[in-house]
């Protein structure tokens, strides 16, 4: 591994931490700016991704080796991990090559001292080996360190869902998921997509999630040009249940509350095979841009994107206004760990229970703009039952004028239908189900 590759690794790493910044968006643009041949990219993706995931174990590793006084600077810290984490978790690179860089990295940032104390924590670590996690007698606190999730998240999962089932989810987050991506039906099908793909050298399966879903097992889709000729889009097997599940017709009138970057949103469009009138909303105005952007490359038209709060939608339209309403919800991102690690050092109970109040704001306000049998789907991508379940339950409570629907059951593949997360209040995905991010989905109706 070159020297600047690794310099770029640590960059990547501290402005993760201290800019609190989403790491595949970092990552992203560290790609796009320093032009890596294809094999550094793969590296440099690799070590960034599995120091963030693995950050608990690591520094249970090198709390063994360094004096819990001493305060590190961010870039030492992060100069430590990720050489741990290459050191233990990466076979191709030898160790005594990441020493070796390590601490000429540490010489040309630091000093001498700095240089000799990364030399001898590493070399220790070489010397004496690993303290063993599995002895480590509280279930909770090895789950925690083993997988790299809070105590405080493993054990509100356990309470949640038991000992088995979050120990499998936090095992879960730590995999390399495979891509989906979702056909623009009015322009080409699933199997002549799956066909030219295969025939590029891909392995793909059909989704089961939807009749346009397509699963990557294999192969760059972004190396093709069918995402910037507009005939897939990359989406999560799991958001594409949204509009499987909102019964739509071509003309209905419909209300996306929280729609950036638009995925959903033009997936309802599909749909109703762009016919009909649909209204985008986002709270934030930069984010528009994302939901127009996506409708165009798909040559979907009947979109009309807004920035607005949806908890003051009520004040913009008449009651009963729409046919179909779709409230994914803002939630704690609890299950896109996978895919965005640094979520699970960042949250905490009381970012929980702050959205969920702001969940059930949303859902409380918008519902009136429903009409007379009209359906609303609300989702979240966490696996909480506080931003879920309890949400839903708080609102039908307060309104008796809706109800349940849980009949999108029965319009599922038959492994959704048998999936372990199905409550009364609706389908709970949890990522080791079926390699998704964990989604949660319910269907409200309006009554007469």
């Amino acid at each position: 591994m070159n020297y600047q590759l690794r310099q770029t690794m640590l960059d990547v790493l501290i402005r993760i931490e201290k800019d609190k910044g989403f790491s595949n968006l970092i990552l992203n643009h560290e790609l796009q700016q320093k032009g890596l041949i294809e094999k550094d990219k793969r590296l440099l993706t690799e070590v960034v991704y599995g120091t963030v995931q693995n950050q608990l174990a690591i520094d249970y590793y090198l709390a063994h080796f360094i004096n819990n006084k001493k305060k590190l600077d961010i870039w030492v810290r992060q100069l430590l991990r990720m050489s741990v984490y290459q050191m233990v978790y990466l076979e191709k690179i030898p160790d005594h090559a990441v020493v070796h860089e390590s601490v000429e990295i540490a010489k040309i940032r630091g000093h001498k001292g700095i240089a000799s104390f990364v030399n001898g924590i590493l070399r220790s670590i070489q010397r004496k080996g690993l303290p063993d996690i599995s002895l480590i007698k509280d279930p909770v606190k090895r789950i925690s360190i083993e997988t790299s999730h809070p105590v405080w998240l493993v054990e509100r999962w356990v309470e949640m869902y038991g000992m088995d089932r979050t120990e499998a989810m936090c095992r879960e987050n730590l995999k390399h998921f495979p891509m989906s991506i979702r056909i623009q039906p009015m322009k080409t099908n699933r199997e002549s997509i799956m066909k030219q793909l295969e025939s590029e050298g891909f392995t793909v399966t059909a989704s089961v999630f939807s009749p346009q879903g397509i699963l990557i097992e294999k192969g760059n889709i972004f190396k093709t040009n069918l995402l910037q000729d507009g005939l897939v889009t990359v989406q999560d097997q799991s958001s594409m249940l949204v509009a499987e599940c909102l019964r739509l017709e071509p003309g209905m009138k419909v209300l996306d509350t929280c729609s950036a970057p638009g995925g959903k949103v033009t997936h309802i469009a599909e749909k109703m095979a762009d016919q009909g009138e649909i209204h985008a909303y986002d709270l934030h105005k930069k984010k528009i841009n994302l939901i127009e952007e996506k409708a165009s490359t798909l040559d979907l038209h009947t979109i009309t994107a807004f920035q607005g709060d949806a908890r003051k939608l009520h004040e913009k339209y008449e009651e009963e206004s729409f046919d179909r309403i779709l409230i994914d919800a803002p939630c704690s991102g609890l299950g896109v760990i996978n895919g965005k690690p640094e979520i699970k050092y960042e949250k905490q109970a009381q970012d929980i229970e702050r959205l969920s109040s702001i969940q059930l704001d949303i859902i409380q306000s918008v519902a009136k703009l429903l009409k007379p049998e009209g359906l609303l789907i609300y989702s979240t991508c966490t696996v909480d039952k506080e931003e879920n379940n309890q949400v839903v339950q708080a609102f039908l409570e307060k309104n008796p004028a809706f109800c349940m629907d849980l009949s999108f059951r029965d319009q599922l593949s038959e492994p959704l239908k048998q999936a372990p997360g199905w409550s009364p209040e609706g389908l709970q995905l949890f990522p080791q189900d079926f390699q998704t991010d964990g989604f949660f989905l319910t269907r409200i109706k309006r009554n007469k």
